[in-house]
């Protein structure tokens, strides 16, 4: 994530901020310029163009959205193509916060050259389904199909969340995370499923082609293999080739936007301060599209231990609990491939 700014003072401001801490100005995102702008109630006019609040300004939505869009929500907020009813307030405080989650997983997905294509425009196109077991007493099973991610908002939930993740014997469970997991299943589908990558594909993941259900029904049967380890990311991966590939691609995003966040943040580490390392200076970037995949991770290997420490002295668990083996780095090796890619033939859909 970028470094903001405070349009009016220049001081530091968070992603989801509509205020400044320090001027007190209301501020809002512009997709566009992909920065902070001044949002005051009246609107404010950028390159000729008026740009509103978006009509869940008052849910804690600080993205701006065109006057001449033909729509009051923001491009994030037209994407969700089912949300809780305008009465269930419990829910949509839920949503709220569920919200944070969506547009910061939208602007990584934009900064690094994705395609986005709204289901609005296009049979199959990315659209959210986020609907609330918590409030409806209804199950939401979390997932995607043909380009609609479904999550339950309940998951916002701490306690919730917590327990699910304990169940399950979870190293990590959070709502971004969850997006990020979903996502990825959308971007197999329009990326590799039918096209010239899934040989290389399959032979790293596994054939998708084995039956869903079945895999599921073992996986939870008899769990994941002993020795997941050494060529999983996680025990989920193990469940089905697809489900490899979609918490590789949530774990690519998780590196380079943690990346990118410390490199706007100003972090370096010092080769000559840090036991047991003789290389120069680890200095994560803004963006890795011209590395490979070994440069990526020998900067993550040395900022996520650095960050796990900074956790753990705080009390917490690690930030980053993972370890990445061999095959893992080729599996990133290959999800790297394939943003690039796209990125590079993407011309943008908003």
């Amino acid at each position: 994530m970028r470094a903001f700014r405070c349009p009016v003072c220049q001081q530091f401001a968070f992603f989801e901020a509509q205020a400044c801490s320090g001027c007190g100005a209301a501020i809002g995102f512009h997709i566009p310029t992909r920065t902070l702008m001044q949002a005051p109630a009246e609107g404010v006019v950028i390159d000729s163009t008026r740009w509103l609040r978006c009509s869940s300004w008052s849910w804690g939505c600080n993205w701006l959205v065109a006057e001449n869009s033909g729509s009051a929500q923001c491009f994030a907020g037209r994407l969700i193509r089912h949300r809780p009813e305008a009465d269930d307030t419990i829910a949509l405080e839920k949503l709220a916060r569920t919200g944070n989650a969506l547009r910061r997983l939208l602007f990584q997905l934009l900064d690094l050259g994705l395609p986005i294509e709204p289901y609005y425009e296009k049979d199959g196109g990315l659209a959210f389904d986020l609907l609330s077991s918590f409030s409806s007493k209804e199950t939401v099973t979390i997932g995607h199909a043909n380009g609609v991610v479904t999550i339950d908002l309940a998951e916002i939930l701490d306690a919730h969340r917590e327990s699910v993740r304990v169940r399950l014997g979870e190293a990590y469970r959070t709502m971004l995370g969850h997006l990020r997991h979903e996502v990825g299943h959308y971007y197999q589908s329009i990326l590799v499923e039918n096209g010239p990558a899934i040989d290389e594909c399959r032979e790293l993941f596994g054939d998708e082609r084995a039956d869903y259900r079945e895999s599921i029904d073992r996986h939870y049967k008899f769990g994941a293999p002993a020795d997941w380890q050494a060529a999983y990311i996680s025990e989920y991966a193990t469940m089905h080739p697809w489900e490899d590939f979609a918490e590789t691609f949530a774990h690519y995003l998780h590196i380079t936007d943690t990346l990118a966040t410390a490199a706007a943040s100003g972090v370096v580490l010092h080769g000559d301060r840090i036991d047991g390392y003789t290389q120069e200076d680890v200095a994560p970037r803004h963006s890795y599209a011209d590395s490979d995949i070994s440069t990526i991770l020998s900067d993550w290997h040395w900022l996520s231990l650095m960050l796990n420490r900074v956790t753990r002295a705080m009390g917490k668990a690690d930030l980053y609990p993972f370890t990445i083996p061999e095959p893992v780095t080729v599996k990133l090796g290959f999800v790297h491939a394939v943003v690039r890619s796209a990125a590079a033939k993407s011309v943008g859909s908003i």
